[in-house]
């Protein structure tokens, strides 16, 4: 049976997923620096203390939700105040508001790190659209739906569960094992005109994107598939298609 209940969670979900895929077209625009009214390099310039203070909070905010909403405990203490079918939409809907928040604060810091021309900013671009279409087919491959919360309102309004998840290497992940993130680390570091701004963003967000891989990431992923994952780390590489040579 249908409750008010179950339709306020669907609409809640289709909601901030939409929200989230708007979020999503903005940032790529922030960091491309076109069609969007502010970008990385662009808006009010700041003391470089003041510009650093801004920029590091905004980002340490965005990895703190990452952290620490992402973990069990946390997962537990939100269950007590959100239902558990849009738990994941909450946490995508944080994350949302996260990026607009480190858009809409981020101090410039225009000084220029390098600059491409000609054809080679021709390859950087490509690179970095690339890099847009990794990110989004690597987060869609398995269940995009269910990573971004709507499959599990999507069963709840069905009066469903949601059903497990095989593992599989579909497409992509026959090359790496991560590939929204390699995709994300292709559009950061992806710029014809790379500004001291866009170095500390793209520095700041491999070195996150990293750590998290290696401390909790794949560390969820053998605790789900045991042994199967541990072959599967030991045949395709994680975050370049470059396979280490057998021993």
């Amino acid at each position: 049976m249908v409750t008010m209940r179950k339709l306020l969670a669907l609409v809640y979900g289709v909601v901030v997923y939409g929200l989230f895929g708007l979020t999503w077209l903005y940032f790529v625009g922030f960091l491309g620096g076109f069609a969007v009214p502010k970008g990385v390099d662009s808006g009010a310039v700041a003391p470089l203390p003041e510009a650093l203070a801004i920029d590091l909070g905004c980002l340490a905010l965005f990895f703190a939700h990452h952290s620490v909403m992402a973990r069990p405990r946390a997962k537990r203490a939100i269950a007590r105040f959100v239902p558990p079918a849009v738990e994941r939409s909450t946490y995508v809907l944080v994350a949302s508001l996260a990026i607009v928040l480190l858009m809409a604060m981020w101090r410039p810091l225009p000084q220029i790190v390098w600059q491409a021309g000609g054809a080679v900013r021709v390859v950087v671009l490509v690179v970095f659209w690339a890099g847009v279409v990794v990110s989004l087919a690597g987060s869609h491959m398995l269940d995009g739906l269910e990573l971004f919360g709507v499959r599990q309102v999507l069963a709840n309004f069905r009066g469903r569960a949601v059903p497990s998840t095989p593992f599989r290497t579909p497409g992509l992940y026959r090359l790496v094992r991560l590939p929204m993130m390699t995709g994300l680390l292709m559009t950061f570091w992806a710029a014809p005109t790379m500004t001291q701004g866009r170095l500390l963003l793209a520095a700041a967000m491999s070195v996150y994107i990293l750590a998290a891989v290696k401390c909790r990431e794949e560390r969820d992923l053998r605790r789900a598939f045991g042994a199967e994952y541990e072959r599967y780390q030991r045949e395709v590489p994680m975050l370049l298609p470059v396979r280490r040579p057998r021993r």
